[in-house]
């Protein structure tokens, strides 16, 4: 059974950074297309990254791209985002899945941008 685990959400100023952590388990990280899909209140879930573990082969959407990183630690088999210079509408609760769409994801980690 596969089972996901975010963590390292918060409250941040605009401009600043957080790291997020996905840790799974029931699935082998190195052999997966991971994803990390976030939902801002009241909006439907909205992709941000995807991730090959095996090759490092990544994709981002192009409201994060170049402020977000997304990488894999397949020896501890967890996910990582690691977000800079955020903005207000990076507010969301952000999960990390195993699809796309995130019918699969965990139950994700609140990050708020407020000043």
């Amino acid at each position: 059974q596969v089972q996901l685990v975010e963590s390292g959400g918060g409250l941040v100023q605009p401009g600043g950074s957080l790291r997020l952590s996905c840790e799974t388990s029931g699935l082998t990280l190195r052999s997966e297309w991971m994803y990390w899909v976030r939902q801002a209140p009241g909006k439907d879930l909205e992709w941000v990254s995807s991730i090959f573990c095996g090759d490092a082969s990544i994709w981002y959407s192009d409201a994060v791209k170049g402020r977000f990183t997304t990488s894999c630690d397949n020896t501890k088999n967890t996910l990582f985002l690691q977000m800079g210079s955020l903005k207000f509408e990076d507010t969301a609760v952000y999960f990390c899945a195993t699809d796309r769409g995130g019918t699969n994801r965990g139950k994700g980690t609140q990050v708020t941008v407020s000043s």
